[in-house]
């Protein structure tokens, strides 16, 4: 039994006493008087349980915006490496013939940097050093 059971054990317990010593008369006010304790209670606990589900969904919400999210599907990526190689080749067409191998190598250096953003974007890791299980927290 918690605190506030207690107390409002000893509330109980005063109403039936308040009861015995002013008669019947007073028995429907002094049980108004003891529900209506209960109720603030009740309200007092709901309110709580309320607040502390809404502070979890918030946090729930601040946690998932916060996090990457790749809404990229598997076509989605294939389709975009299509496009990167049909553009390819009108791009080497007019970089090839205005600038020669320079051009070429200029178009294909843009080709090439449009797929590695779009690969970083959809793989946040991909070119980061990745860290193994022997690896410790502590540097030498």
């Amino acid at each position: 039994m918690d605190a506030r059971d207690t107390e409002l054990k000893k509330e109980l317990d005063a109403s039936l006493q308040a009861r015995r010593e002013l008669g019947e008369e007073y028995e429907s006010a002094l049980v108004d008087s003891f529900l209506e304790k209960v109720d603030q209670r009740i309200d007092g606990a709901v309110e709580r349980r309320v607040r502390r589900q809404l502070a979890e969904q918030q946090m729930t919400v601040a946690r998932d915006s916060r996090s990457p999210r790749v809404t990229d599907t598997w076509g989605e990526r294939f389709g975009f490496g299509i496009v990167s190689l049909v553009l390819a080749v009108p791009l080497s067409a007019i970089g090839g013939g205005v600038a020669d191998l320079p051009g070429l190598l200029a178009a294909w250096a843009g080709i090439v940097g449009v797929n590695v953003v779009q690969a970083v974007r959809t793989n946040p890791g991909l070119f980061g050093r990745r860290r193994s299980s022997k690896d410790g927290d502590w540097e030498d």
